[in-house]
């Protein structure tokens, strides 16, 4: 008995097959056989040829990669053979047995047999070991160097968070939904997978933009797409037989206590979120990735052919899940229509409601005051005694950038001197660092309120406009006005200030040049430059009129609020006692990571009513939460409130289990190890401070509201707009309509 019904999948694009099947499977049959995959180890069996033949990965790769020549296939479907062979090969050796010291020395060994330089390998014990040395050598030669590094990390990360795996499993622990998507992106082998698509498609993505939003947004969801869709498939097998936890359908029954059949329809709903997320990436932000660079035709070709190597592999991945003997797949055809009133069929799957939605929430909506639910907060709260001097230097300094000066666009100032007193910043940072000297503090609380200004400016000014080349012209200013000064001699000038916002960068950035070197100044202006990135990308929803997916707005979220440059700022106060590989370390990221969360979606919860009843904002988890689930915003608001806790309790989890595991394995000396538990402390203080600033703040009261902003009017859609006309043509015309509405007649 199947444990639920297979849903209904997005999936507009047919799967194509690749004509050298055949030879492709012959020829894994005969390359497993000579790297020993069908030989027992440590007396454990793990594969025979039978196996390996209905688990059928020659039709795999004939369908993810449907254009490449016999050869590449026959490479590609090696590297999947090999893949799969090392996930049952770490269940059979370390999982059952709960070996993590064993898996630890196993996994060690592996790195070594992918040089990026070419440096001498050690020699196979292993058949993974043996696979992975004749498969490296046989696809790097034809690469880039730059290739072989995101290649050989991505295979790192698939083979090192299987101890992740691991350690749930031996602990019994199941992820909470958002750990969960992380950390499946890299266990779970897309992204590399994503990596090898550049190999079979013959274009490699150009180094200057592999690391861009567009780029990485195009990777996560096709990897987070991928995962899914094998979740669903996979949850018979991996969860009632083989006694996996990772997988989300699962992760989803315990966190929100759904039935397992509602549980697959969410992770389906949030698969296709996930593909509609890459379309709408592909379709709009790679066009103004290209125009903002000047990227070359050849260049956007080996993206473009990059972009459709991906969609032809979410295609065939599907198509083969369908099929192979590994996976649930009965009841349902996994086929597309065909015939007349197929194209009607496939425009519904691409036009249907469950893409309209995001559009189509009113902008404006009166929603009153959020009853707040009660908020775990296990720390202690410590506020700085220095907090009054503090305020009165943040009066003096916000007057002397001109942050209550005239904006020309909005005929008036964004913010008067009594906002600036009701919203006490200086509280907020004598909570986060409650042991800060007055320097230190005055300057956290300076960085603060001019994140906050340029925050509330872009959707007022840029967004209100409509304008994303404003926005992305004001970022090329910022970046003029942090200069490295890594020059010789030191060059630290910058153009003349047009606005309170560059008046305010520059005088910030002369005071943090003075105290750091050039690395840590160029690490964190990258922080800065990722929070002036994700304004930007609120920009451009605000003119589409969109409802953020809720996984790129958890990930994007931790950027519009700032939590990267007050993090950068107080991780490099340490100076260099930790080296810098342990601050990339997965616990440190992690611990970040939570604590970020946790005061973003508190943040959300607080929000609600300015941003959706006076700012008309569509960044609010709460109202992405209530988009995607069609909940109310009392539900919604329960399941922030969930969700917080969870990653809290998290961050609790990785300060007293992950941190000591990751002291020894660093064998970090008694100096560095106090650095980190120092930053532990420092993020318990940030959420505490967090926390009592939101309680105590005169920023989201209504009364306060009401005096700041006035009584918005409320945005309805017209009836025509929400009229469902019938017949021919009438689904273009009613998308037109609506996008029209949402973009050009919404009133400002």
């Amino acid at each position: 008995m199947q444990p639920f019904e297979l849903p209904d999948f997005y999936m507009p694009y047919p799967a194509r097959l690749n004509p050298h099947v055949d030879q492709a499977r012959a020829h894994a049959a005969r390359w497993a056989a000579a790297m020993g995959f069908f030989e027992d180890q440590e007396g454990k069996h793990i594969w025979d040829a039978a196996e390996l033949a209905s688990h059928d990965y020659g039709l795999l790769c004939a369908y993810t990669h449907p254009e490449c020549d016999s050869q590449e296939l026959n490479l590609v479907t090696d590297w999947y053979t090999w893949v799969f062979y090392f996930d049952d090969h770490f269940l059979e050796l370390y999982k059952r047995t709960r070996d993590t010291v064993g898996a630890k020395a196993y996994l060690d060994r592996l790195p070594q047999f992918m040089p990026i330089e070419g440096a001498p390998m050690p020699e196979p014990t292993n058949p993974v070991e043996r696979g992975l040395a004749d498969l490296w050598l046989r696809t790097v030669p034809s690469m880039s160097v730059d290739w072989r590094r995101r290649f050989a990390a991505t295979t790192r990360a698939l083979l090192e968070e299987s101890r992740w795996e691991l350690a749930n499993i031996a602990e019994g622990r199941i992820a909470n939904p958002i750990e969960y998507i992380e950390m499946r992106r890299k266990v779970g082998g897309a992204p590399w997978s994503a990596n090898l698509v550049e190999h079979a498609v013959g274009a490699e993505v150009p180094t200057g933009l592999a690391a861009t939003r567009p780029l990485k947004v195009l990777r996560d969801t096709f990897a987070d797409a991928v995962h899914l869709r094998n979740d669903i498939f996979s949850y018979q097998r991996e969860v009632q037989q083989e006694g996996e936890n990772a997988n989300g359908i699962l992760v989803l029954e315990r966190f929100f206590g759904y039935d397992t059949q509602r549980a697959a329809d969410v992770v389906n709903d949030l698969l296709t979120s996930r593909l509609h997320q890459f379309e709408h990436t592909a379709l709009t932000e790679l066009p103004l990735l290209f125009a903002e660079f000047a990227i070359g035709p050849k260049e956007q070709a080996a993206v473009a052919a990059y972009a459709k190597g991906l969609q032809d592999w979410q295609s065939g991945g599907h198509e083969w899940h369908m099929r192979s003997s590994r996976y649930m797949n009965k009841g349902h055809n996994g086929f597309k229509p065909t015939g007349l009133g197929s194209a009607v069929a496939s425009l519904t799957a691409i036009f249907g409601p469950d893409r309209m939605k995001s559009f189509l929430r009113p902008r404006i909506e009166q929603v009153g005051p959020t009853p707040l639910p009660e908020i775990f907060m296990p720390y202690p709260l410590r506020v700085n005694p220095l907090v009054d001097d503090a305020r009165a230097n943040l009066l003096g300094w916000a007057e002397q950038m001109g942050m209550h000066d005239l904006v020309p666009e909005l005929g008036k100032a964004l913010w008067s001197p009594d906002d600036l007193r009701e919203f006490d910043f200086a509280l907020c940072s004598a909570g986060l660092d409650p042991d800060a000297t007055q320097d230190q503090l005055d300057l956290s609380a300076d960085w603060l309120t001019w994140g906050t200004y340029v925050d509330d400016y872009y959707p007022q000014v840029f967004g209100g406009r409509g304008d994303i080349a404003g926005a992305k012209l004001q970022g090329k200013r910022f970046q003029e006005l942090m200069p490295l000064g890594d020059g010789f001699p030191a060059d630290t000038t910058t153009p003349p200030v047009t606005n309170a916002m560059e008046r305010g960068l520059a005088d910030l950035w002369g005071r943090v040049i003075a105290v750091f070197g050039v690395e840590q100044r160029r690490e964190f202006r990258a922080a800065i430059t990722d929070f002036l990135a994700s304004l930007e990308w609120e920009v451009a929803n605000d003119i589409t009129g969109r409802i953020p997916d809720p996984v790129d707005y958890v990930e994007m979220r931790r950027d519009t609020f700032g939590s990267g440059l007050t993090m950068t700022l107080s991780r490099l106060s340490h100076g260099n006692l930790v080296p810098p590989q342990v601050y990339q370390a997965r616990p440190v990221l992690d611990m970040e990571h939570t604590a970020s969360d946790y005061a973003t979606m508190l943040n959300d919860l607080f929000s609600y009513q300015k941003e959706l009843q006076f700012e008309g904002c569509f960044h609010n988890a709460v109202r992405v939460l209530q988009n995607f689930f069609d909940c109310d915003r009392d539900a919604a608001v329960g399941m922030v409130n969930d969700l917080m806790t969870a990653r809290i309790q998290q961050f609790d989890r990785i300060v007293t289990s992950g941190l000591p595991v990751l002291y020894q394995e660093y064998e970090l000396d008694d100096e560095a190890r106090a650095v980190l538990d120092r930053r532990a402390d420092e993020l318990r203080d940030w959420m505490a401070g967090i926390l009592h600033w939101h309680t105590e703040s005169g920023r989201y009261p209504e009364e306060r509201l009401l005096a700041r902003f006035g009584a918005p009017a409320p945005e309805p859609i017209p009836r025509s707009v929400l009229a469902r006309p019938t017949g021919l043509g009438t689904g273009a015309a009613r998308i037109d309509e609506v996008l029209t509405y949402r973009t050009v007649a919404r009133p400002r």
